[in-house]
């Protein structure tokens, strides 16, 4: 699986897993289903009920049948941070490119250049792009400056094991010196819970917490910024140590 190197607003390059192609796919076959079975739901329930004046029938039909499905992907990315169900289903979500949480904007502009990217051609012109780019793009994609990314834990890397920075790392946020040990041990662990049950409210009460207690600030996403506090803690208590 190739990865891509987001290079946030405070110079902090941050790696994520690309989503394959075989999840895209996966997840926009659940998110179909999705959409169709709510349709169909409907369908059936308009026979059941027996609805015969046509007036009513097209009004109650583009209010709860037409506009769900239409607006499904965008409402589903604004409000589930990033995922569909099919993408939730698959471990994959939208981040930007710079670092930053994804705006409305960002999936407004995906969702209305869908119709190029999978409306035309079936879905051929995304897959196309998607393996050309090798970024986790589809046109939508590069005209928001997003990626789709895989949310699945590297199991190269001990997810709790101290993070280690390399002899030349320049530190973003200096007070990170303000966390104790204890602290930073705490936010290890309470990030890596969060990303494995995907809570991201946890996640964002607990970036929250630690500018908080180190008078951060930053318009970094809740993730980067956590991860970015935890490399600038580590390499401040090594330049401290006495065998440093």
């Amino acid at each position: 699986m190739s990865s891509i190197r987001v290079q946030t607003t405070q110079n902090v390059t941050l790696e994520y897993q690309v989503a394959s192609v075989g999840d895209r796919v996966l997840a926009t076959i659940v998110d179909n289903i999705v959409i169709w079975s709510w349709i169909i739901a409907w369908v059936i329930v308009f026979s059941v009920l027996g609805i015969n004046n046509e007036s009513a029938l097209v009004v109650v039909g583009i209010v709860l049948v037409a506009l769900p499905a239409l607006f499904y992907h965008l409402l589903c990315e604004v409000f589930m941070n990033g995922q569909s169900v099919g993408k939730k289903a698959r471990d994959i979500k939208v981040i930007r490119l710079d670092g930053t949480t994804p705006r409305f904007g960002d999936y407004l502009l995906r969702w209305i250049l869908r119709i190029v990217d999978t409306g035309i051609m079936s879905g051929l012109i995304a897959l196309v792009v998607v393996l050309a780019n090798g970024k986790g793009q589809r046109i939508g994609d590069i005209a928001a400056g997003t990626a789709v990314i895989s949310t699945r834990p590297r199991q190269a890397a001990g997810a709790l094991a101290p993070a280690v920075t390399e002899p030349g790392y320049v530190v973003v946020f200096p007070e990170a010196a303000r966390l104790a040990d204890h602290d930073v041990a705490t936010i290890r662990q309470l990030l890596h819970k969060s990303l494995a049950g995907e809570n991201y409210l946890v996640l964002h009460e607990l970036a929250t917490k630690v500018k908080e207690l180190t008078s951060i600030r930053t318009d970094l996403s809740d993730e980067a910024f956590l991860r970015t506090v935890l490399r600038d803690h580590a390499h401040l208590a090594a330049q401290e140590s006495p065998y440093a």
